[in-house]
């Protein structure tokens, strides 16, 4: 097959598009290289890539002889209030219209990433696709209108899109400003570690393999239309987290408590029942070695003078 990746030099899409190339398929990688982080880290994740820097907000995405597209591009992180908001709206809501028109038009499937963060405070856990969405960031928000976007171009423009909910994704290549960098770097660097609130928030941890390996079954097997939860079988708060890497590393954290942050939720937990039933997807790799294969990537990751 031939696919698209959007956000294919992100931790994600990087991870994605290695393992469609390492299964025989050929990738169209897209990134806007954005400075929302380092882009030299960014152009690290694709070295093995012939990526081509498009920003889909403005710039036409050519889907001639495309059989799928992964659209993993956006802005993350869910402190999105104030200033930061219309980069939100252009780089997550404008550009995802872009996709879904061009896909709709060329007759393509769409595979996009949507987020936890639809479920703001959730009304049950664990949390089931049918729970109210009631999200509490800016980003959230964006990312609810990417769904709604979906099914309005499938009604209107016969768009197959398939949308998955990713539960806090971690494992080699996470962004820096994410839970479980910033531990390891912290750990590896012998610096004091800042964690929002209390500690007690808890996740559904994702390892990123088994993120992949649901994005790419939704991607075959899925019916159009289809929205899916994909998040990991380890629920541990923050503070759990971080005294599992002090074992895994052999070394303590200084931790040091700051006020909680807007738009962070207390807890996430995800049900999957509903894609294990679809095609039989489930998280399979424990918390503990995923955070392993985590810390000997960001142990390796010597800061140049």
């Amino acid at each position: 097959m031939r696919y698209v990746v959007t956000g294919a030099a992100g931790f994600i899409g990087s991870h994605l598009a290695e393992a469609l190339l390492g299964a025989g398929h050929e990738i169209v990688a897209v990134d806007c290289l954005t400075d929302y982080y380092e882009p030299a880290e960014k152009e690290e994740n694709a070295r093995s890539l012939d990526l081509r820097r498009i920003d889909l907000a403005e710039d036409d995405l050519d889907l001639s002889g495309v059989d799928g597209v992964f659209h993993l591009a956006g802005q993350p992180g869910v402190r999105s209030f104030g200033d930061a908001f219309p980069i939100y709206l252009r780089r997550n809501v404008l550009a995802t219209q872009r996709v879904f028109q061009t896909a709709a038009e060329a007759r393509v499937r769409v595979v996009f990433a949507s987020s936890s963060s639809v479920y703001g405070e959730a009304e049950r856990y664990p949390t089931p696709e049918s729970a109210m969405p009631q999200p509490i960031s800016p980003y959230g928000i964006t990312k609810l209108a990417c769904e709604q976007l979906a099914h309005a171009y499938a009604t209107s423009f016969g768009l197959d899109g398939v949308a998955l909910r990713y539960f806090t994704v971690y494992g080699p290549r996470q962004r820096p400003d994410m839970f479980f960098r910033r531990i390891c770097d912290a750990v590896r660097d012998g610096s004091t570690f800042e964690i929002y609130g209390s500690g007690e928030q808890s996740r559904s941890f994702t390892d990123v393999g088994d993120a992949v390996a649901a994005t790419v079954a939704a991607m075959e097997q899925a019916p159009a239309g289809a929205l899916y939860n994909v998040g990991g079988g380890d629920e541990a708060t923050m503070l759990e987290a971080i005294r599992l890497l002090e074992e895994i590393s052999g070394r303590a954290l200084d931790v040091r408590h700051v006020d909680a942050a807007r738009g962070d939720v207390t807890r996430t937990k995800a049900d999957v029942t509903r894609i294990r039933d679809a095609f039989g997807w489930e998280p399979r790799v424990p918390l503990a070695d995923g955070l392993a294969r985590m810390w000997a990537w960001a142990s390796a990751r010597v800061a140049t003078p």
